[in-house]
């Protein structure tokens, strides 16, 4: 990252604290480009996304709204390792677009800390170079499962598998050059956490309100 900016890698399982870590990072001045959340858009209805997924996988795996099926496509990926490839051959070139959109935007605006947070981070080859620092979010895996279950219908053995389906534990810390550890943290220590590290990215402390617990 050029001049003042300072760009940060933000990655963590699923069930890890990710999306509340990087929502303390946004109440401390960073800008958050998050991967989910423009995936989530570019496949909705009318989204960027909508006409290939249509024309790779049919018109069953396409809601009557007009947006992707994911309990079908995720029923898919999960059976067929070669479909979830092929979706993210759809998705991923997208979600970069915008994501360096979003970055171009923030930067022009002044903002000294861009996070990215990309759940799939690790696994992907041109991340590491293009950040300056890589933040983990991690717990064990037993406070994993029993986070997705009490925030999602999902049962133990769908959690299990989309564990798997991530990028293994170790490689994510191994990758890491910052790693908070939340398992057992309150909201208040885990903020506590994101504020001790906030200085090493460019950003300034502020008073925070009392937080909303995050699922």
């Amino acid at each position: 990252m050029a001049g003042r900016t300072f760009g940060l890698g933000l990655t963590g399982g699923i069930g890890n604290g990710k999306s509340t870590v990087a929502s303390f990072l946004a109440d401390l001045g960073a800008t958050v480009m998050d991967a989910d959340a423009i995936a989530r858009s570019i496949t909705a209805a009318g989204g960027l996304a909508i006409s290939q997924i249509r024309q790779a996988f049919g018109d069953e795996m396409i809601t009557p709204e007009g947006a992707l099926d994911r309990d079908q496509m995720r029923a898919l990926a999960f059976s067929d390792p070669g479909a979830r490839k092929r979706l993210e051959a759809i998705i991923h070139p997208l979600v970069g677009q915008e994501t360096w959109r979003q970055a171009d935007a923030a930067m022009a605006a002044g903002s000294r800390c861009l996070v990215f947070d990309v759940p799939l981070l690790v696994e992907s080859a041109h991340w590491r170079a293009r950040v300056d620092a890589v933040l983990v979010v991690d717990c064990t895996p037993p406070t994993q499962v029993a986070r997705v279950m009490a925030r999602s219908q999902l049962n133990e053995a769908a959690v299990q598998a989309i564990i798997a389906a991530q990028s293994p534990r170790l490689r994510r810390l191994q990758a890491a050059d910052a790693v908070i550890f939340n398992d057992g943290l309150s909201v208040q220590a885990l903020r506590a956490e994101v504020d001790t590290l906030a200085a090493r990215f460019g950003l300034s402390l502020v008073v925070h309100p009392d937080p909303v617990p995050k699922a």
